[in-house]
């Protein structure tokens, strides 16, 4: 919420003197009229930029009036000006340091115009115009003019103040969640954090602000370009970059260390929460090392993070900087909230809270005021979710004496005296969020409204707009308004798909964001949708467009959670702009033996939907028909449980002679309510679009107790995280090349050791045979540059990866296990195939044949069913679990032989030869096959992801 223009006015500090000793001193220099310009120049940046202490002091204004006026006289091409623009100046510089924003802009919008032909004075205004834009809150205007400035200031070859420019345009494209923007002007070039090293030089081009700043010797330019720098590689994740460019400022000039201080601070602070992620994931891999050493790499990024807040306080208040003070208080106190206090004791925490509060009693009016404010009273004694406005906290820390309350309603009144809307919005959204939690429903929509309306000013503050229309329809529901309920929750799904981009991916501190502010939105309006069609007689056609919405909602979340998972937009580089019922109409000859299922998991029910090409959509919640009347709903934890045991059962192998109850029981809850819909299609192939734990649902395993057939005998199973993201397509496969890769050898990788794979060299050869045309790297063959070599020199569009592959809950623990103790991460083998030379020759199927996810988050098997989309092929093979190899290899075999068979498809390909691992036991002794594959437990895992055809 709180984004602070932390470098903003690095370049407004200057004091009466710093500012009479260069206007002085360069009347002195004055000796012919090409100075008189280029003073000019100056004169006008630094007289609008001070103004506010000038007219304290009546010589002082003098001087700058007179000075004012030579600079009009003599600029860039010498013509006279109407004797009203040096007032319209004046009015505006006034207008601007009394708050009234908006006349300030009209004067110097009218003074502008009058400077077509002069561009020193009209990259000076312009640059004004641009922090008067960013006052009121309108950033596009902001741009535009700093743009304008930048050209101005290029044209008359001020490239000091050019450089400037750059970093106050990357601070507002930072503030606006386009740090990757702001990098680019800072410094030209993005470090690549997968690449990064810790001593790497620090190399900008010689157009971007940091160079710039460091051949003239600006320290001021440099100190806020390599803060800002800093910033803007925080917020896209790469914590490391982050700490070497805020570092490098620190070492410029101890006049800002109270800033670079907090940004150090912020930046530890969100690496160590991501390091305690890391060591969440470490541990559910079963890696005890990993565990350990990544936690106390955390508490040590928590220890640094404590300190540099701490300077940071203890410089600003030495510098008298209380807006800079308040921040510093704010960060402590928020990062022993969400530490639980590990590093400030209680009597520590009190006497910083009470600090903030006295800080904040006296600060002037201003954002961080109003921050600060709102802060403060949704502060919590354990803080974990992302957003304060979603959940009704229950641990205020200032929950006693109404003091939240009081410093919510002084909020609102402080912002009314700032014309700006995003503040106004965050200001009575906070407070409406308040009441809405007491159940004061009246008037929290009242002060909700007034957010939305703030937040809708100019659609200047997105980002607060869908959180304010979300708690309206949270309020809404609560008064039994369910129409005008689902209206609200509509707005809130439009503007948060705008905007997805930018929060799952440019501010990624921590990847649970997700869970806290995307999905519960998303679900709640899915909930609301499917709720209204059980009330009272509806129409088929109005039925059919709330489906279709529904479906959409689904969709939409699906690609929300691969976005956050992967943390980069590339996943959704070929997303399809059609949605999903257009693509059903679009493809109805593709799709014409093809059923889709998909699952969506709501506040205590699961539902599922059918889509059938031509058909209309149907819609069933989970039921158990077995239980009598209301009780028929199976609720999302029951069959979360029942999930898991079924996995479970599946996993251990612990009978010969399969029990298919659990299994069957899944069936009739999953398939059999739309067994006859799916029957009379003449379907052919199953597609699950799966949401949570139903990912982890081997569904080739579900069990048909009528038929006494598992579902795979029935149909081909694929899985694909969205149809928006799949091209399905039946391509030749007459001629294709294979690069086949395997690992026998036992490897240990961050302390986990992966057993010895002794079939590989069996299932290689098997592939080998199959495809003529091929490439083997085997053991030390295998490591990430010589597969990255052969992709350079050979485009192939078959490759099996017959080697352990880990899916871990986070990207940073997915990887395939190489030679010489080697990982191919998911990022590496991303860039490897992304960029191969010819597009035409992209990779067709990607087979992981022997994977192992993490156990107990839904996250690692998401990352399984983005493999294909995140690394750009087509479509993958893979295995929800880690199975032996030498049954993988028999599977294998069967399947690589089948999808080489002219009109099969790949998910028929692997279904013949699951059937046939099925019926192990029934084939003769020739076959050569271990009897005990019959049971799913070494068939059912593997799953095809992505185009199924």
């Amino acid at each position: 919420m709180n984004k602070h223009n932390f470098y903003h006015h690095i370049f407004k500090i200057k004091t009466k003197n710093k500012y009479l000793k260069v206007l002085l001193s360069a009347f002195k220099h004055i000796h012919v009229l090409q100075k008189m310009k280029n003073l000019c120049q100056i004169i006008i940046y630094f007289c609008i930029q001070q103004h506010k202490k000038l007219n304290r002091h009546q010589v002082i204004k003098s001087l700058f009036l007179l000075t004012l006026v030579i600079c009009l006289l003599f600029g860039q091409v010498v013509t006279a000006k109407t004797p009203n623009t040096n007032a319209l100046v004046e009015q505006g510089i006034t207008d601007y340091n009394g708050g009234n924003f908006a006349n300030a802009i009209a004067r110097w919008q009218e003074v502008l115009n009058q400077y077509k032909n002069n561009p020193s004075a009209r990259a000076v205004v312009n640059e004004n115009l641009a922090r008067a834009y960013q006052q009121i809150g309108d950033n596009k205007q902001a741009i535009a003019s700093l743009e304008a400035a930048i050209r101005d200031y290029g044209v008359v070859e001020n490239i000091q103040q050019l450089g400037r420019m750059k970093s106050e345009l990357a601070q507002v494209y930072s503030n606006l969640g386009q740090p990757r923007k702001a990098i680019a002007l800072l410094c030209g070039q993005l470090i690549d954090k997968s690449k990064y090293q810790v001593n790497q030089n620090i190399e900008c081009t010689p157009d971007s602000a940091a160079q710039i700043a460091t051949k003239y010797n600006d320290q001021r330019g440099r100190v806020a370009a390599l803060g800002i720098l800093g910033e803007a590689y925080r917020l896209i994740g790469s914590y490391d970059q982050a700490i070497k460019y805020l570092d490098a400022a620190r070492q410029v000039t101890p006049e800002y260390q109270f800033l670079v201080f907090n940004s150090l601070g912020n930046a530890y602070k969100s690496r160590g929460q991501l390091r305690e992620l890391q060591a969440d994931s470490a541990m559910k891999a079963g890696i005890s090392s990993k565990e350990q050493e990544l936690t106390q790499k955390s508490l040590d990024d928590y220890q640094k993070a404590y300190q540099y807040f701490q300077d940071s306080i203890k410089f600003a208040r030495n510098q008298k900087q209380a807006v800079a003070e308040m921040r510093g208080l704010l960060n402590l106190i928020q990062l022993a909230s969400q530490t639980s206090g590990q590093f400030i004791h209680e009597e520590e925490f009190s006497k910083t809270l009470a600090d903030a509060l006295n800080v904040l009693q006296d600060l002037p009016d201003s954002a961080t005021k109003v921050y600060g404010q709102i802060d403060l009273a949704y502060l919590q004694r354990h803080a974990k979710v992302t957003s304060p406005f979603i959940y009704c906290p229950t641990d205020l820390v200032l929950s006693g004496n109404n003091t939240a309350l009081n410093l919510l309603e002084n909020s609102v009144l402080t912002s009314k005296k700032i014309p700006d809307n995003r503040l106004s919005s965050y200001a009575n959204g906070a407070l409406g969020h308040f009441w809405e939690c007491q159940k004061d429903y009246e008037k929290a929509l009242k002060y909700t409204r007034t957010a939305i309306i703030a937040a809708d000013s100019n659609l200047s503050a997105k980002d607060s707009l869908y959180l304010w229309e979300w708690q309206a329809g949270r309020i809404l529901d609560a008064q039994k308004r369910k129409q005008e309920a689902i209206a609200s929750y509509q707005r809130a799904f439009d503007t948060l798909e705008d905007i997805r981009q930018d929060i799952l991916t440019a501010e990624r501190d921590v990847q649970f964001d997700l869970r806290d502010v995307v999905r519960p939105l998303y679900r709640t309006l899915a909930q609301s949708r499917l709720e209204l069609l059980g009330v009272g007689a509806i129409t088929d056609e109005r039925r059919a467009k709330e489906l279709s919405k529904i479906v959409n909602t689904i969709d939409a979340l699906r690609l929300a959670e691969l976005q956050n998972y992967f943390g980069n937009d590339c996943i959704l580089s070929g997303l399809n702009p059609k949605l999903v019922g257009e693509l059903l109409e679009d493809h109805s000859v593709t799709f014409q033996n093809t059923g889709f299922l998909s699952s969506i998991i709501l506040d205590g029910k699961t539902g599922i939907l059918l889509q059938l090409p031509n058909q209309a959509t149907k819609f069933k919640w989970i039921e158990d028909p077995y239980q009598p009347g209301a009780n028929k709903i199976v609720s999302s934890e029951t069959l979360e449980k029942k999930i898991a045991e079924f996995r479970k059962g599946l996993v251990s192998k612990a009978e010969i002679n399969y029990d298919t109850t659990i299994a069957a029981e899944l069936y009739d809850w999953i398939i059999r309510p739309f067994a006859e819909d799916i029957k009379s299609q003449k379907v052919k192939t199953l597609v699950f679009i799966q949401d949570g734990f139903l990912r982890s649902v081997p569904m080739a395993a579900l069990y048909d107790s009528q038929q006494q057939k598992y579902l795979i005998e029935t149909y081909a199973v694929a899985t694909t995280p969205s149809l928006r993201v799949t091209n399905p397509k039946l391509r030749d496969r007459s001629t294709q090349k294979a690069l086949i890769l395997g690992l026998t050898q036992a490897a240990t990788i961050d302390g986990k050791t992966f057993d010895r794979l002794l079939a590989v060299p069996s299932e290689v050869s098997a592939v080998a045979s199959i495809f003529p045309d091929r490439t083997p790297l085997i053991d030390d063959n295998f490591i990430p540059e010589s597969f990255q070599q052969k992709l350079e020199k050979t485009p192939y569009s078959i490759i099996h990866i017959a080697s352990h592959a880990q899916f871990g809950i986070i990207p940073e623990d997915t990887f395939i296990v190489t030679g010489k103790n080697q990982k191919l991460t998911i990022s590496q083998l991303e860039t490897s195939l992304r960029n191969l030379n010819n597009k035409s020759h992209s990779v067709e199927l990607l087979t992981l044949s022997a994977c192992e996810t993490a156990l107990g988050d839904d996250r690692a098997t998401l990352g399984l069913a983005g493999v294909a989309l995140q690394v750009g092929v087509k479509s993958a093979i893979a295995s929800l679990w880690s199975v032996t190899d030498e049954s993988t290899s028999e599977m294998v075999k069967t399947l690589y032989t089948n999808y080489r068979q002219a009109g099969m498809s790949i998910a028929e390909a692997l279904q013949t030869a699951q059937i046939r691992m099925i019926n192990a036991k029934k084939l003769p002794s020739s076959e050569n096959i271990n009897p005990l594959y019959d049971h799913p437990a070494y068939w059912a895992p593997m799953i095809v992801i992505g185009n199924w055809l």
